[in-house]
């Protein structure tokens, strides 16, 4: 068995320091991690609005928070460095003048001048301490929850039947969407659904402003303002060379070639950007969602993605003539594509649910392609999907699995829940 050395607090702090982000692959020894332990955000969902803030159940949240608690305790055995997004938050605000300009933008963002109540959010939010307010904002804020006395205009008075003046954010804990760390930089994401758009907003001021990144000058390879959107679901890092990325549901083809310009022309150590096009469905949201890398030579995968003989397109996208072109050749098979860019003579595809077609539909759906590798040949994931953990093992991959009873109701496993901050190069 293989397992994930720990480093002394010392020696993580050094890490730390010298790279505050620092991903080159998906199996790296996995150092440091960014989750969001689910809060009052699930307990703000409603049948009524399920489909608006892209949910499919509503999650129980007390046996939530506890799967989730299970999960993180999980990677804490393994020496990993656990950072919670509402806490990296506070801390980026605890200037009162950011905490002001940040409430500004996120009103902004959530457009709540339709309603005319963003002079009264304002003060609303900022009388809180600043977690607090942290917390409010991701939980949401229904209107009852203003007072009526101050709602002094008309419109304010006659409100319509929707409950909340500010969205709650139920997919904060999928950390692995908003932003995507590549390398020593990250791209910071325009998310496709209007529900998750605000999230990103999140990790631009802790890049901005958190002392454990202002001022080390970490490359944005591709920021939230850009027009098309990219989710890191579908953003896998496969050496340090390599990054793969599916065009999907949630990411365009045109984000995915102004990434690869980007990489190119900044002079990252990226060569190439693989491009694979997925199924456009609800269950097969992201490139993660359908296939994620276990090992140096394996990977998971829904086999329901491929065509005859495993077709399916695949581009290679690799520096151009000039900065404002990139070099575009097709592949048709997926397997032969990856050991290409891997530079491997041999490769395993490890099919979801064994490849049975009632299985595996099962499986993916609870998300058994969805592993979080935290080191060469061991990865955690859900302990439903027992056929693909089984199969998993039998392929010499050590599995950690975390409880997932509630978790997996938000249509997202242990990648699609955890953003590397940090991990070893391989």
């Amino acid at each position: 068995m293989r397992s994930a050395a720990v480093l002394t607090p010392e020696q993580g702090s050094r890490h730390k320091l010298k790279h505050p982000i620092h991903v080159t692959s998906e199996i790296g020894t996995l150092r440091t991690v960014l989750l969001k332990r689910p809060g009052k955000e699930l307990e703000n969902l409603v049948p009524e609005y399920l489909q608006r803030l892209l949910f499919d159940d509503i999650p129980y949240l007390p046996i939530v928070q506890r799967e989730h608690d299970y999960f993180a305790e999980a990677l804490k055995n393994r020496g990993i460095e656990i950072l919670y997004l509402e806490k990296l938050v506070s801390e980026t605000l605890s200037n009162p003048e950011l905490k002001k300009q940040f409430v500004d933008d996120i009103l902004r963002e959530s457009h709540a001048n339709v309603n005319g109540a963003a002079k009264v959010l304002r003060e609303f939010l900022l009388s809180f301490s600043t977690a607090d307010m942290v917390d409010k904002i991701m939980s949401g804020v229904l209107k009852r929850e203003i007072e009526e006395n101050k709602k002094t205009h008309l419109y304010e008075l006659m409100e319509d039947h929707y409950p909340f003046y500010l969205d709650p954010m139920p997919n904060l804990y999928f950390t692995r969407d908003p932003a995507a760390s590549m390398g020593n930089g990250l791209t910071i994401n325009k998310m496709r659904e209007p529900a998750r758009r605000r999230e990103s907003l999140f990790m631009d001021y802790i890049i901005k402003y958190h002392p454990r990144f202002a001022g080390h000058d970490v490359p944005v390879w591709l920021n939230r303002d850009y027009e098309f959107p990219i989710e890191g679901g579908d953003e896998l890092i496969l050496n340090k060379e390599v990054v793969a990325i599916g065009v999907s549901a949630r990411t365009s083809a045109r984000a995915i070639e102004r990434l690869a310009l980007n990489l190119f022309n900044r002079n990252s150590s990226f060569k190439k950007v693989l491009a694979v096009e997925i199924p456009k469905s609800r269950a097969f949201m992201h490139l993660d969602t359908v296939l994620t890398m276990v090992d140096y030579d394996k990977f998971t995968i829904h086999p329901a993605i491929q065509g005859p003989e495993g077709n399916m397109n695949v581009y290679i996208l690799e520096k151009g003539p000039d900065t404002d072109h990139v070099n575009i050749s097709h592949r048709s098979n997926l397997q032969a594509a990856l050991k290409e860019v891997l530079g491997l003579s041999e490769l395993v595809l490890i099919p979801c649910g064994g490849g049975d077609e009632i299985a595996s539909s099962r499986e993916q759906w609870n998300d058994g392609s969805n592993t979080l590798a935290i080191a060469p040949g061991i990865v955690v994931t859900y302990d439903r999907n027992c056929i693909s953990n089984q199969l998993l093992r039998q392929h010499g991959i050590e599995v950690v699995e975390v409880l997932s009873s509630e978790l997996s109701r938000g249509r997202g496993g242990p990648r699609c829940m955890s953003m590397p901050i940090v991990r070893e190069d391989i």
